[in-house]
């Protein structure tokens, strides 16, 4: 099977919900890890 190259990107709402659950202290280390991954495929902000 050939691996795609087209680039995973985690828009804008979702990553907003994943910083919300690594900021918040009762998630489980599971919801951490998921939502660190996500925010790792945010594309960052370009500079001028």
């Amino acid at each position: 099977m050939k691996k795609s190259n087209a680039r995973k990107v985690t828009s804008a709402r979702a990553a907003s919900s994943a910083s919300k659950v690594l900021r918040d202290g009762r998630t489980s280390k599971a919801s951490k890890t998921a939502a660190g991954s996500a925010l790792s495929q945010k594309p960052g902000k370009r500079k001028k």
